[in-house]
C-alpha cells in the first residue's frame, strides 16, 4: 500500500510525498517549496525519484529545478510546466503513471489553467487534484472557460464517491463561508462548516476530503442542482457555474 505524507508549506499550500515501500519509489506531487519537500523526504528516509506536476503555477512547479538538482528525479507534467521549469515527460489526459506497481490515471481538469491535470489512483481510492477543486470550492478560472471548467468538474464528479481528494491549499474556511452564502438552506453544509471551524481551531488540516461529501456540499460541483440554479440563475449548469465562480471571485 502506498504511503502519503502531507505537509504544510508556503502560506497555505500543502506538499505531498507519495511513497511505495515495495519499490522505494517516491513521487513529489507538485513542488511548492523545494526545501520543504527535500526536508520532508529526508526526515522519512525517502528518496524522491519522481516529480508529478499538476500545472505550471510557481507554487506548484517552482521547486522543480532545485529538487532535480538534488535528486536527479524524473519530472512529469502537462506541457505548460515547461514555461517555468524543466520537464522530462509531457503528460496528456488518458496517460498512466507508475509508482512502483501502483498506477495513476492522468485526468484533464483544465480551467484553472488550460492544461491542468489530476492524478487518480483508482486501486488506492485517492486523487491529487491540485487547484482544480478544493474542499467546498474550486480554483480561480485564470485561463479556461466556464464550459471547460464545468466539464473538468464533471470528470471529478465521475470518480468513485469514496475517493479521497488531495487538494493543494488550505482554503476550506473561506470556501465554507462562500458555500453557506451560495447555498444557505443546506443543513448538511452547515454541519460541515461547523466541523471545519472546529478542526481549524485545533490546528488540524481539512484536507483530504472525500468526494462523496463534496458532491453533497460543494456548490461548484452542484451547479446542475435545481435549488442552486434557481438561486443563482442560468439556463444551463455552465451558466450557473459561471455565476457562482464570478460571485466567489468578488466575495
Amino acid at each position: 500500500m502506498i504511503e502519503i505524507h502531507q505537509f504544510a508549506c508556503l502560506s497555505d499550500n500543502y506538499g505531498y510525498l507519495v511513497h511505495d515501500p515495495a519499490s522505494g519509489e517516491t513521487a513529489c506531487i507538485d513542488t511548492p517549496d523545494a526545501e520543504a519537500c527535500l526536508s520532508a523526504a529526508q526526515e522519512r528516509g525517502w528518496q524522491i525519484t519522481q516529480i508529478w506536476n499538476t500545472h505550471w503555477h510557481p507554487d506548484h512547479a517552482g521547486g522543480n529545478e532545485a529538487i532535480k538538482a538534488a535528486t536527479n528525479c524524473v519530472i512529469s507534467g502537462p506541457g505548460e510546466v515547461a514555461k517555468i521549469a524543466p520537464l522530462d515527460r509531457e503528460l496528456h489526459p488518458g496517460d498512466t503513471m507508475m509508482l512502483g506497481k501502483h498506477t495513476a490515471r492522468v485526468i484533464d481538469v483544465g480551467g484553472h489553467t488550460l492544461n491542468h491535470i489530476a492524478y487518480h489512483f483508482p486501486e488506492d481510492g485517492i486523487a491529487f487534484v491540485g487547484d482544480s477543486v478544493f474542499a467546498l470550492g474550486c480554483g480561480r478560472m485564470f485561463e479556461g472557460t466556464p464550459e471547460q471548467f464545468w466539464a473538468s468538474l464533471q470528470r471529478i464528479r465521475a470518480l468513485p464517491p469514496e475517493t479521497m481528494l488531495y487538494c493543494a491549499h488550505e482554503y476550506t474556511q473561506a470556501n465554507a463561508r462562500f458555500a453557506l452564502h451560495a447555498d444557505p438552506d443546506n443543513a448538511a453544509l452547515r454541519d460541515y462548516a461547523a466541523e471545519i471551524e472546529a478542526r481549524r481551531a485545533r490546528g488540524e488540516a481539512t484536507i483530504p476530503t472525500q468526494l462523496e461529501r463534496e458532491l453533497k456540499n460543494n456548490p461548484f460541483l452542484r451547479a446542475d442542482d435545481e435549488s442552486l440554479r434557481n438561486r443563482w440563475g442560468g439556463e444551463t449548469p455552465v451558466e450557473t457555474f459561471a455565476a457562482l465562480r464570478k460571485a466567489k471571485d468578488n466575495f
